[in-house]
C-alpha cells in the first residue's frame, strides 16, 4: 500500500501558535478581558474599581483597583501560562472561594495583545515579542492594568470583532453583571474618557441591580426575598419586580451563584414557577439571584468563560427559590388588595356624596383640601397602573371544548373528562341553555345554577358588555368583570380544593434513574409526591416505580419522569399547572352570550373570590367607585 504524499502529517504546532490557540478560548473578544480583570480586582479585596475602555475595548482597555496590589516577585511572573496565586493542587478546585483560579487569564491577553500591568513601584510589561520586561515606576496603590491592541497579532481573530460600539456595549454588560454581584464595592464605568456609570457602595442587592440596570421602572416595584437553609449549607436574596413589572422573554432574569452569573435554566424555572398565577399569562418577571453555596457542592471549572455550573444536588434550592417566591407574591397579593380597600375607603369618607365635592373648598382648611387631592391622585394613578397591567396580557387563542384537549394523552384513563366534571357538580348543571348564542359552554354545556337575581343586598347585576365583560354593581362601586378569568379562577379553585385525589394505574409508572443524587431527590420528595397523589416505592437499583397518579393529571410515563428528573419540577406545580389549564380551557370564552341569570351568577361568585385574579395572574375585574366617576366626568 502507496502513501499519499499529499496527507498531511501529524505535527506538532509551534509554541507561539498553539499558545494564540489556547489564548483564544479565554479571550475572545473585549468584555472577555473586562470579565477576567475586574474578577482579579474583586479577589484583590478591592472596594473601589474603576474600568476604562476606548475604541470598544480593542484599542485600550485598563482596570484600577486599590486592592492588596502585586509584589515585583508576583510581577516577573503573573503572565505566564497557568501563574496563579489562588490554587496549589487539583483538590483546591472543589473549595474554591475566589473568581479567578485557572491562571489563564494574564497569559493570554499577554498572548493576543499588549500587556501591562503598574503595582507598587514596578511596571511590568508583556507580549508575544516581550517577555516580563520589568521597569521602576512611581509608586502607585493597588493595581492598574492595562491591555491595548487586541489581535494585533492575530489577524484571523480580530477581523470577527464587531464595530467598536457593539464591543463596548458587551464590556458594559460585563462590567455590570460584575458591579451586581458585589454591592459592597464602588465600580465606575468610562467609555472614550466619558463616565458612563458610577454605582457607590450600599448594603442593598436590591438597590445595586436597580441601579445597575437603568430600569424605567421606579426602585420602590421592587423587593428582596431572603432565605437561609443551614443543613443543605446555601443561602439566597432575590430581587424581583412587581406583577406590574414585566417583559416579554426571560432577558432581565439573573443568576448569580457565589458571585459568578451563569446560565442555569432550573434556577430561572424556580423564579417563574413560583410567579405562576400572579404574572399575566406570557409575561416574565424582571428578578436578580443571589445564591451562596458551600464551594463543595459546586463546580465552576466546566467553562472556559465560567458560564455555566455544575451542581451536586440543586434540587433543594430549587424548591426553596420557587416556594419562597410564591409565598411572597401569595402575600403581596393580599396585602395589596387590603391596602386598595383601604384607600377606597378613605375615599369614600372623604367625599360621600357629589356635594361633598362642590362644599369641600368652602368647608375644608387647605391642608384637608390637600389631602383630598392626594387621595384621588393615588386612586386615579392606581387605575391606570392597573389598567397597563391588564392590558399587557398576549391573550391565547383558547381550543374550542374540553374533548379536544382530555383526547390521547394517559391510557390508563377511562374517562378523563367525567372526572373534571366531578369537581364542579355542586355548583353547575349539564343542560342545553339556548341563549348561548355563539358556542356553548365547554362543547356539554358547562352552565352555572341559574339562581334568580336577588336584590337582598347591595349587590346589583347591571348587564354585559362587549361580548367579553359583565359590569355589576355592590355599594358604590361599579365592577366590569371578564368573564372568562372570572370563570376560569372559580374552576382552578374548585380543582384546587381536590387536590391529592388519585386513582389507580393500571400499568405502573416506572422511572429509573441514573445517579445517587435523582434517588435522594425521590426520597426527600417522597412526601409531596404522595400528598400530591402520586403515590411511589423504591425497588433497588435505581428503579421507582409509581402506582397512583393524581386524578387530574394528564400525562405520560416519560413527561412524569421529565418533570421530576430533569426538571426537577415540585409535585404540586406540575398540579397547579395542569389546574391553570384545565380550568382556561373549561370557562366560558370571551364573546359566549350568557343569559341574565347565568351572568348575574358568575358575577356575584367572581366578587366573593379569595384571590381575585386568574391563575395565569390576570386581574378578574377591575373597578371604579362613584365619586371616581365624578371626578372623571368633571361633575361639580
Amino acid at each position: 500500500m502507496s502513501e499519499d504524499k499529499n496527507k498531511p502529517h501529524v505535527k506538532v504546532l509551534n509554541p507561539e501558535v498553539a499558545r494564540k490557540i489556547a489564548a483564544g478560548e479565554v479571550i475572545d473578544r473585549p468584555n472577555a478581558i473586562v470579565r477576567e480583570l475586574m474578577d482579579n480586582a474583586v479577589d484583590s479585596g478591592a472596594d473601589k474599581i474603576t474600568v476604562e475602555i476606548t475604541g470598544g475595548g480593542i484599542e485600550k482597555i485598563r482596570v484600577i483597583d486599590n486592592g492588596s496590589g502585586m509584589s515585583k516577585e508576583d510581577l516577573m511572573t503573573c503572565a505566564r501560562p497557568h501563574a496563579t496565586s489562588k490554587i496549589s493542587s487539583e483538590e483546591d478546585l472543589l473549595h474554591l472561594t475566589t473568581l479567578g483560579f485557572r491562571g489563564e487569564a494574564l497569559s493570554s491577553m499577554a498572548a493576543v495583545s499588549r500587556l501591562e500591568i503598574k503595582s507598587g513601584s514596578y511596571k511590568m510589561n508583556a507580549s508575544v515579542t516581550e517577555d516580563h520586561i520589568l521597569t521602576e515606576d512611581s509608586v502607585s496603590e493597588g493595581t492598574i492594568v492595562q491591555t491595548s491592541a487586541l489581535f494585533e497579532n492575530f489577524p484571523a481573530r480580530r477581523m470577527f470583532l464587531k464595530r467598536p460600539a457593539s464591543e463596548g456595549s458587551l464590556c458594559r454588560t460585563t462590567f455590570e453583571e460584575k458591579a451586581m454581584a458585589r454591592p459592597d464595592i464602588t465600580f465606575i464605568f468610562k467609555s472614550e474618557g466619558e463616565e458612563k456609570l458610577h454605582l457607590p457602595a450600599t448594603d442593598s442587592y436590591l438597590q445595586r441591580f436597580v441601579q445597575t440596570m437603568e430600569f424605567f421602572e421606579d426602585e420602590k416595584l421592587f423587593h428582596e426575598i431572603q432565605e437561609k437553609n443551614e443543613s443543605e449549607k446555601y443561602s439566597f436574596k432575590l430581587v424581583i419586580g412587581e406583577p406590574s413589572v414585566i417583559r416579554s422573554s426571560r432577558k432581565d432574569i439573573y443568576i448569580f451563584v457565589n458571585g459568578r452569573r451563569i446560565q442555569e435554566y432550573s434556577l430561572v424555572q424556580a423564579i417563574e414557577y413560583g410567579c405562576q398565577g400572579y404574572f399575566p399569562n406570557g409575561s416574565h418577571p424582571v428578578a436578580c439571584l443571589f445564591v451562596t453555596i458551600d464551594p463543595a457542592l459546586v463546580d465552576f471549572n466546566i467553562h472556559p468563560a465560567k458560564r455555566e455550573a455544575r451542581f451536586k444536588d440543586i434540587s433543594s434550592l430549587h424548591h426553596s427559590v420557587s416556594s419562597s417566591t410564591r409565598i411572597f407574591f401569595k402575600n403581596y397579593t393580599l396585602k395589596t388588595m387590603v391596602e386598595n380597600e383601604k384607600a377606597e375607603e378613605n375615599f369614600l369618607s372623604l367625599e360621600e356624596t357629589p356635594s361633598s365635592v362642590n362644599d369641600s373648598a368652602e368647608t375644608n382648611p387647605p391642608e384637608v383640601q390637600s389631602e383630598n387631592k392626594d387621595t384621588l391622585s393615588y386612586i386615579l394613578e392606581r387605575g391606570r397602573v392597573h389598567q397597563n397591567y391588564s392590558s399587557t396580557e398576549n391573550r391565547k387563542s383558547y381550543s374550542d371544548g374540553r374533548s379536544s384537549f382530555f383526547s390521547g394523552g394517559n391510557k390508563n384513563y377511562s374517562n378523563a373528562s367525567s372526572l373534571a366534571e366531578k369537581a364542579f357538580n355542586e355548583d353547575f348543571d349539564i343542560s342545553t341553555s339556548e341563549s348561548l348564542t355563539n358556542q356553548n359552554l365547554f362543547n356539554s354545556n358547562f352552565v352555572p345554577k341559574q339562581d334568580e337575581i336577588s336584590s337582598d343586598d347591595d349587590f346589583h347585576f347591571v348587564g354585559s358588555a362587549l361580548g367579553t365583560f359583565i359590569i355589576a354593581q355592590k355599594g358604590d362601586i361599579l365592577y366590569i368583570i371578564d368573564q372568562h378569568a372570572a370563570h376560569e379562577r372559580y374552576l382552578y379553585n374548585k380543582i384546587m380544593e381536590n387536590l391529592g385525589e388519585r386513582q389507580a394505574l393500571l400499568i405502573p409508572y416506572k422511572l429509573q434513574t441514573t445517579s445517587a443524587a435523582d434517588d435522594n431527590y425521590l426520597t426527600q420528595m417522597k412526601d409531596t409526591l404522595e400528598e400530591s397523589g402520586f403515590s411511589c416505592s423504591y425497588k433497588g437499583d435505581g428503579l421507582w416505580e409509581f402506582t397512583t397518579v393524581p386524578v387530574r393529571w394528564k400525562g405520560t410515563e416519560k413527561d412524569l419522569e421529565k418533570d421530576l428528573l430533569d426538571r426537577r419540577i415540585n409535585p404540586k406545580d406540575m398540579i397547579n399547572a395542569f389546574a391553570a389549564s384545565t380550568a382556561c380551557r373549561m370557562a366560558v370564552m370571551d364573546h359566549t352570550v350568557l343569559d341574565e341569570k347565568t351572568a348575574a351568577d358568575l358575577a356575584r361568585k367572581a366578587l366573593e373570590l379569595p384571590d381575585p385574579h386568574c391563575p395565569h395572574g390576570r386581574p378578574v375585574y377591575t373597578k371604579i367607585s362613584r365619586a371616581q366617576l365624578f371626578a372623571l366626568v368633571k361633575r361639580t
